[in-house]
């Protein structure tokens, strides 16, 4: 396997040098330039419906400047809609998922990173581009007219906002572009957006997330190179070899021998649907855990939460399985006085299931080892 690493690199290394040839025979010299960017394409709004219902549409225009072949900034503009989802909407029948959209613009500054140019060299006849950029801005929204619809309705948005809001934005992405001619090229790109909590209305605990899908054209303004004349190229001389590594071996120590260990203790908490409360009945669990590691003070306990299938999505059941989780550890430190460092937590949500009916995968399990 490592000689194998070895041929690869060894390639990677031969195809970069030959491009950086190609690039000096061919006598061109990058020249600073700016350019403009038309795209449209798709949004994703990360919320509580099937990923289908979330889609949105959006559009982007950008200016941008290229100070070096592997380093430019650009000023975007993005727009147009985003959508979220409120789970448990039952005005119209059963209880379900209903979505909901509202419109934006997101002016944004961002570096971006000419990953071919950087690790190929610069070639502007190179047909496919990649690029890598980084940045932040202010997102504008405005037209909530239908979470406000809903909160009207009796169903509580937690972070309902109308007529405008400006909040700030980070975002990150990909780009690949395809050259047609010196200064004109079409591309596709992918980005990731987060911003506040109160984007989507909801209290969801953690920062709101958008994504776009985009597609569309660049253009160049002015020249973006010029042919020169090749310079020679020093011969390097071959690194000394490293002096050989000599492997010492430690001498084995002796191994204490390990103390028996007490017998585990498994407690299941149940809760009630959408629920990280412990009701009274199931506290008497939690207590007789806290009696058990009090008994064994060198044991510990691992503390899983779950969700049901049958209920919520998979971004609902993640967070409320981590807060049953919590809310038994919680207990065990507030209540009993348990040291925190005996005690993990972790969640699977609703794609693990421990028992065959559904309403009692509602759970926490607790282990000691």
């Amino acid at each position: 396997m490592r000689k194998r690493h070895t041929l690869v690199a060894a390639a990677m290394a031969m195809s970069l040098t030959a491009t950086a040839q190609q690039q000096q025979e061919a006598g061109y010299e990058f020249r600073p330039h700016a350019y403009l960017q038309v795209q449209g394409g798709a949004q994703y709004t990360l919320g509580e419906a099937a990923f289908g219902d979330l889609i949105s549409p959006a559009v982007q225009v950008a200016g941008g400047y290229r100070f070096l072949p592997w380093l430019g900034a650009r000023l975007s503009v993005g727009a147009w809609q985003s959508r979220g989802g409120f789970n448990g909407y039952t005005a119209d029948g059963p209880a379900r998922n209903i979505t909901y959209k509202y419109n934006y613009v997101a002016p944004a500054v961002d570096v971006v990173f000419s990953l071919t140019d950087a690790i190929g060299g610069f070639n502007p006849r190179r047909v496919v581009g990649v690029t890598a950029f980084v940045g932040g801005g202010v997102n504008i929204g405005f037209g909530n007219d239908e979470a406000a619809d809903i909160d009207r309705q009796g169903y509580r948005m937690a972070y309902l906002w109308e007529g405008t809001k400006a909040r700030p934005v980070g975002r990150a992405g990909i780009g690949v572009d395809f050259r047609l001619s010196d200064a004109v090229s079409i591309g596709i790109e992918g980005n990731a957006n987060v911003t506040s909590d109160k984007y989507n209305s909801k209290d969801a605990g953690q920062p709101d997330w958008y994504f776009n899908a985009l597609a569309g054209i660049k253009i160049n303004l002015g020249k973006t190179h010029r042919k020169r004349v090749p310079a020679p190229v020093p011969a390097q001389e071959a690194p000394a070899p490293a002096p050989p590594v000599v492997d010492e071996k430690p001498e084995p120590k002796a191994e204490p021998a390990p103390k028996p260990q007490p017998e585990e203790m498994r407690r299941d908490v149940f809760f009630r649907i959408n629920s990280a409360e412990i009701s009274e009945a199931e506290a008497a669990k939690v207590a007789e855990l806290a009696d058990y590691l009090k008994a064994n003070p060198d044991a510990k306990v691992t503390i899983t939460g779950y969700a049901d299938a049958q209920t919520g999505t998979d971004a609902v059941n993640d967070r409320i399985s981590a807060l049953r989780a919590k809310a038994v550890a919680g207990m065990l430190e507030k209540r009993h006085g348990i040291d925190p460092a005996r005690i993990t937590t972790d969640s699977k949500g609703s794609r693990v299931q421990p028992f065959a009916e559904n309403d009692r995968n509602r759970a926490a399990i607790s282990i000691t080892k």
